[in-house]
């Protein structure tokens, strides 16, 4: 373990989110998500794994080091259910509990059709693959900067 590090974190999820750069997106993907294929396609090009949490907890394991993106409307985005767009399901809930959190303000989602989720996960830098259960437990977070102290 390492100290202000979440222990969620494993060595692999950290060099990918440190690699990352401004503006890249990182996916959070259930257990349901064709997750290794796609994964083959992102920048990274392999699948990481943190499977034994659920959308919520590798939400706030991510956010506890990586910004989200202060330029863009949506830094973060989740899968819409088919059918209900607007539908917000309790793992949406949570994960929105998450990015609030980090950003120390109400930081509403975005959402993403499933389809055009899978077209943009494939662009993104990686893919994390949760321990998550339910279904569209699936989001998109844009990587941001940290600004340095003036001084």
């Amino acid at each position: 373990m390492l100290k202000s590090i979440d222990p969620a974190l494993n060595a692999d999820v950290l060099y990918a989110l440190r690699a990352m750069g401004h503006g890249d997106d990182v996916v959070l993907a259930d257990m349901n998500f064709p997750a290794d294929a796609i994964a083959r396609e992102t920048t990274l090009g392999r699948l990481l794994r943190m499977e034994n949490i659920d959308s919520g907890r590798a939400a706030r394991a991510v956010l506890s080091v990586l910004p989200l993106d202060s330029f863009v409307k949506k830094p973060a985005e989740r899968m819409e259910v088919v059918g209900k767009p607007k539908e917000i399901l309790p793992v949406h809930k949570e994960v929105q509990k998450e990015i609030d959190a980090a950003e120390g303000r109400p930081s509403p989602m975005g959402s993403i059709e499933r389809f055009a989720f899978y077209e943009r996960a494939k662009k993104a830098y990686c893919v994390i693959q949760t321990g998550e259960l339910r279904g569209y437990g699936c989001f998109v977070f844009k990587k941001g900067v940290i600004i340095a102290p003036a001084g």
